[in-house]
């Protein structure tokens, strides 16, 4: 019997060990090893890079100094609400509701943050309007710390409630007995049994705050982040993805010292061999101080998140006021968006299953079995290690070690990774439930005849039922709100909720993701509410063990019946990558909303329609995926940025020569065909302009006067095509001398507003935060033609422009043949409607509408390559 014990346990015990091992430990060595990697043999090159980065330790700098400030800061509020409510006498209901509002935050996206900070602390923010000033600037500094706290405020308070929930009161009584004052009776008996707890809060919020990328994409504005930086170099204008796995080789550093603390402080955790029920002290102001702080800690979570439920329901924001459901119906009925909602469910309830499979199994090793001390430090060791290695650096290992394979742009790839990324939680959850029941369970049935499987399955588990449904409940949770890993390895068929919100972060869609980010909320609250009550149920159900015994074995098996036949529907439906024939051309591009209802157009109105899946992704990202995956990339078809094509094509050979003819005004490679001429203008805020009284620009180089000076929003070349093009204009103008000087001033009156995404400072301009930016010129028109208060002026300097181009990937037998005839449909059918938005001739027969056309069309003197792209990037950074 023994022998079968051991053999069952050390599958288990395999299984959790393979799995990490394939799908942690791996992609870090890959990730480490990819840091070293150069063709001269210089190993240290891409660390030298880095480290010699003007800016990158001030980034790093940055990265702690907000993080640990606000690891403070949300430790402090934490245990003033989690003291509040269990040592003060305040009404049940208030109790309920700081529990509630506390964990509010985590069953929303770190990436809404940000948004919901600038709509409602911005210029034309929500709290800003109501009292007639801004109250702080959002952008830096302040706005991470606000955001971070917010973020890692449910965390460090769940880590602090469970614990009060374990100190024995009646300590308390026993101080006072002996005399002690009120102080020292605090310090004895409810801070040092919290030493330990406290510490590991301080650990977990600097942590979570230092690789959040999501919040600084946001608000950071020129106050510069490391987890900026590593998504810069990943899926910036240029990726580069040696120096990007030296970047995450750094965000390690603080992971290897967390683990040190945390076991370091286990030492300091009291435990009680019984817990007295004491009523508290009877203390009005005690009461009265810790009600009312903990009461503006909620209203500061309800301000912030407000807007969320406000701006949806409003026509336009800040400007038309009026209610209107017209977003949350477009939501609705937008067949795409309701399907990236239905990925994200089922990959939340995959997750869910699949963790607390693997969360339970890792948690009988160490508490329930007697494997070795060294085997269990192997589970305990991996638990440290998820508990602090960084989203973005799975989602980055996972993108280059699975590329290529069989589970590329799977639902399973993303599921294994949300496992694995919050595995250390519903584990220690696990091991602590499994550690409480009786040890010698076990040892019974053995005697009995009972193997030690038959065992777990008809007893330990259905006394483990409701910490099962807590695991798979923050399982649930966190699958439906992750971004930072999921960005780097979701596909055409396998996006979810999540990074479509950032997808839709830079085309300013931010009606569609706060709709988006409610139906998240939304959905987790009833997820919530529906394990609570089967949780209730289970509990009033059972309190009589031996009539509801065979009740509780009915319940187990189906509880692990169904999650084994989840589980394997994960491989089944995962490895197909989700819904969707996989006949069906793939699409992938950056184009803007008005070329991708042109592009769909021509092809669904000559034969197409159905016959292809339309993916868009932000310039960046898509360019990074392309370098990254080369040939192995999942679309059929690209639509992208002519360089970006050209980048791909010279480093991985991974395009078709186009088998069409179509004859173009100025010389193109064989293997693309441009589908828009997008041009750079200046943006204006009409109404901001007349507010601040400020002159109308005529060229760009007056954006560098100072009586613009924090009213002025452009883009940074590092993460954005956008700002090409007024750099092309700046150095095509005035020469690299004289336009580094023009640049360095017009960056010193956009202060924080040199912004990541290419709609970024449209994004500002059109919420009023500012009075001018720089941007794409068919964006503007569009606003303007919709009645929003902005226009363009076409800079004296000129409409430089940069076009985008269609590409089929070359997958050999593969290839879809479809594809190319996709390809000669857009370039041939959709030309008409996209020149009613990019108005720029770019065939031999076809004319510029006048009406339509830019004051001052150029195209800068040298060709547009990677060389020049990275030469411009270095002038901007000598700029700033």
């Amino acid at each position: 019997m023994k022998s079968t014990k051991n053999i069952e346990i050390k599958l288990i015990f395999i299984a959790v060990a393979v799995l990490f091992l394939w799908f942690l430990a791996a992609p870090i060595i890959m990730l480490l090893l990819k840091s070293f990697q150069d063709d001269t043999g210089r190993i240290w090159l891409h660390y030298m890079e880095v480290f010699t980065t003007k800016g990158f330790w001030q980034a790093v700098g940055n990265s702690f100094q907000a993080a640990g400030s606000s690891a403070v800061v949300t430790t402090i509020l934490a245990f003033v609400l989690a003291y509040t409510v269990n040592y003060t006498n305040l009404p049940r209901i208030l109790k309920k509701v700081i529990r509630g509002g506390a964990v509010l935050p985590m069953l929303l996206p770190t990436i809404t943050y940000g948004f919901a900070i600038i709509y409602s602390f911005g210029k034309q923010g929500l709290v800003t309007r109501l009292l007639g000033r801004q109250l702080f600037d959002i952008y830096g500094y302040g706005g991470l710390l606000l955001g971070y706290v917010v973020y890692t405020l449910p965390v460090s308070f769940l880590l602090i409630q469970n614990t009060m929930n374990y100190i024995d009161k009646k300590f308390m009584i026993v101080s006072r007995v002996m005399g002690d004052k009120g102080v020292k009776t605090f310090g004895i008996t409810v801070l040092r049994p919290l030493l330990g707890t406290l510490a590991a809060s301080l650990v977990q919020c600097f942590f979570l705050a230092f690789t959040d990328f999501g919040i600084p994409a946001s608000v950071g504005g020129q106050y510069e982040v490391v987890a900026s930086v590593l998504y810069d170099e990943m899926l910036g204008s240029l990726p580069n993805f040696n120096n990007g796995a030296v970047v995450a080789m750094v965000m390690l550093v603080p992971s290897v010292v967390s683990i040190l603390l945390l076991h370091y402080l286990e030492r300091y955790n009291v435990q009680y061999n019984k817990i007295s029920l004491v009523e508290n002290f009877k203390n009005r102001l005690r009461d009265g101080v810790f009600g009312v702080f903990s009461g503006a800690v909620m209203l500061m979570i309800v301000i912030l998140f407000a807007v969320v439920f406000i701006v949806p329901f409003v026509r336009e924001w800040p400007y038309e006021m009026a209610f209107t459901l017209d977003h949350v119906k477009d939501v609705f009925q937008d067949g795409e968006l309701s399907g990236v909602f239905r990925n994200s469910l089922f990959v939340a309830i995959m997750t869910a299953v699949a963790g607390s499979l693997v969360a339970y199994g890792a948690a009988l090793i160490t508490a329930r079995s007697k494997l070795t001390a060294k085997t269990k430090n192997v589970v305990e060791g991996i638990a440290l290690v998820t508990n602090t290695v960084p989203g973005m650096v799975i989602g980055i290992g996972f993108m280059l070690m699975f590329s290529g394979t069989s589970l590329q742009n799977t639902f399973l790839l993303i599921i294994v990774c949300n496992v694995v990324h919050y595995f250390s939680t519903p584990y220690l959850m696990m091991k602590n439930s499994l550690q409480k029941m009786n040890g010698s369970w076990e040892t019974t049935a053995m005697l009995m005849g009972d193997s030690w499987l038959k065992t777990i399955f008809r007893v330990v588990t259905p006394n483990a039922l409701p910490t099962i449904l807590e695991v798979f409940s923050y399982y649930f949770v966190n699958a439906m709100v992750t971004v930072s890993a999921v960005i780097f390895i979701a596909g055409a068929k396998t996006m979810v909720v999540t990074t479509k919100i950032k997808e839709l972060q830079h085309f300013a869609k931010f009606n569609e993701i706060f709709v988006l980010s409610l139906c998240i909320l939304f959905t987790n609250l009833i997820a919530k509410g529906i394990f609570r009550v089967i949780a209730s149920c289970r509990k009033a159900g059972s309190q009589d063990f031996k009539t509801e015994g065979a009740k509780k074995k009915r319940i187990a098996a189906g509880v692990a019946a169904g999650m084994l036949i989840c589980a394997a529907g994960v491989f089944v439906f995962g490895l197909n990558g989700g819904s969707g024939s996989s006949e069906k051309v793939i699409i992938y591009s950056n184009a803007d909303d008005e070329a991708v209802d042109a592009i769909k157009g021509a092809l669904d109105d000559n034969g197409y329609k159905g016959k292809y899946i339309f993916q868009t992704f932000g310039t960046s990202e898509l360019g990074g995926k392309l370098l990254a995956e080369g040939k192995n990339v999942e679309a059929d078809l690209v639509t992208m940025s002519s360089f970006y094509l050209d980048s791909a094509q010279e480093q991985n050979q991974m395009f078709e020569k186009l088998t069409f003819e179509a004859q173009t005004l100025s010389e193109t490679p064989d293997f693309y065909r441009p589908i828009t001429s997008q041009e750079g203008a200046i943006i204006v805020n009409t109404e901001v302009m007349k507010e601040e009284n400020l002159p109308m620009p005529k060229s760009i180089r007056d954006l560098a006067d100072p009586v613009y000076a924090g009213q002025i929003s452009v883009t940074d070349i590092k993460s954005s095509s956008t700002a090409w093009l007024l750099i092309q204009a700046l150095v095509e103008e005035y020469g690299e001398d004289e336009a580094k000087d023009i640049l360095t001033d017009i960056y010193k009156n956009a202060g924080p507003h040199i912004e990541d995404s290419g709609s970024g400072p449209l994004k500002k301009v059109r919420s009023g935060e500012v009075a001018v930016g720089f941007g794409l010129r068919h964006q503007v028109a569009a606003d303007k033609e919709d009645g929003l208060p902005v226009d363009y002026v076409d800079p004296t300097e000129g409409n430089f422009s940069l076009t985008e181009s269609v590409a089929v990937v070359d997958k050999k037998e593969d290839t879809n043949p479809l594809a190319m005839e996709m390809a000669e449909c857009i370039v041939k059918n959709g030309r008409e409607q996209l020149q009613k938005t990019y108005p720029n001739a770019l065939y031999v027969g076809e004319t510029t509408d006048k009406s339509n056309e830019s004051e001052y069309p150029r195209v800068f003197s040298e060709p547009l390559t990677a060389e020049l792209l990275e030469r411009h990037q270095e002038l901007s950074e000598s700029c700033k």
